[in-house]
């Protein structure tokens, strides 16, 4: 049994994984695959990667792409979610603000430099025809920060994933203010240069599993319940979250990944674009 690591956020996206750790999928073939959750999010993940300490990684794109090119060793191995994330902007329930333009040159709270919610507030800002250099940031590591940041007043808003957030929305904690869907597929199956070098067959054979699993998981029956149970959401949620998604089995297109690089080298996020050679596995 060759033990393999993996990581990704605790959120709905990732089911399939844990249904097919739980079904014995990987087990059958030889492989004790091991999820640990990162519930910080992708900066987090990426330094995880750097050091080493987890062999793949389920992680937003445009984070995974900025790190990539900043030298972490890295490679993306298959588009996992094709479609947008649709990152809710929020600030908390009690402030003044009531529309996105009142957020110009105030505080955003983010898990980390380098994250999603740090990436797409200079999306966002483009966006909306700010300049992008006025950002400010305040640094909560984690969504339970975030509360605490915006109730507190260290920072004004915070971007997050629309539903993962929306619960936090309908108890009167959070105010939606609205959303900034990012220009790409946001999810990425990435692995360590290392690893894939030494693995090639074993990475073949998790591919094969998980695309089994995402082909057919919109169809299982009930799994709008599933999700909603285990993830605590409202079954309506659910149901819109279903609808806006879907999952991939094939290569992330070269043509997204130069819109990627050319999008955070104009938000001066990057230096330079780099080969795609030196992103894609």
């Amino acid at each position: 049994m060759k033990t393999v690591k993996i990581i990704g956020v605790p959120e709905h996206f990732n089911l399939p994984w844990h249904l097919a750790i739980e079904e014995g999928a990987f087990e059958e073939r030889g492989i004790d695959l091991t999820w640990t959750d990162i519930p910080e999010g992708t900066g987090r993940m990426c330094e995880l990667l750097t050091n080493q300490e987890t062999d793949l990684a389920i992680i937003l794109t445009e984070g995974i792409v900025k790190s990539i090119t900043e030298g972490n060793k890295v490679k993306i191995i298959q588009e996992y979610i094709a479609s947008p994330l649709l990152w809710g902007i929020h600030v908390d329930a009690n402030s003044n603000y009531k529309s996105l333009e009142e957020l110009k040159d105030t505080i955003a709270a983010i898990s980390r430099f380098g994250s999603g919610s740090h990436l797409m507030a200079y999306v966002q800002a483009k966006q909306m025809g700010w300049e992008t250099e006025k950002l400010k940031f305040n640094l909560v590591n984690n969504l339970s920060g975030a509360v605490e940041s915006l109730t507190t007043s260290q920072a004004d808003y915070f971007m997050w994933e629309r539903f993962t957030t929306k619960p936090l929305v309908d108890s009167g904690i959070f105010r939606h203010l609205g959303n900034c869907p990012t220009p790409w597929p946001c999810f990425v199956l990435v692995g360590t240069d290392e690893f894939l070098s030494k693995n090639k067959s074993l990475v073949k054979h998790i591919q094969e599993i998980i695309n089994i699993y995402t082909v057919e998981f919109k169809q299982i029956p009930r799994i709008d319940s599933t999700l909603s149970n285990r993830y605590q959401q409202k079954l309506e949620d659910i149901q819109e979250w279903l609808q806006i998604t879907e999952w991939s089995q094939k290569q992330l297109s070269e043509s997204t990944l130069i819109k990627i690089q050319d999008t955070l080298k104009a938000l001066d996020l990057i230096d330079k674009s780099i080969p795609l050679s030196k992103i894609l596995y």
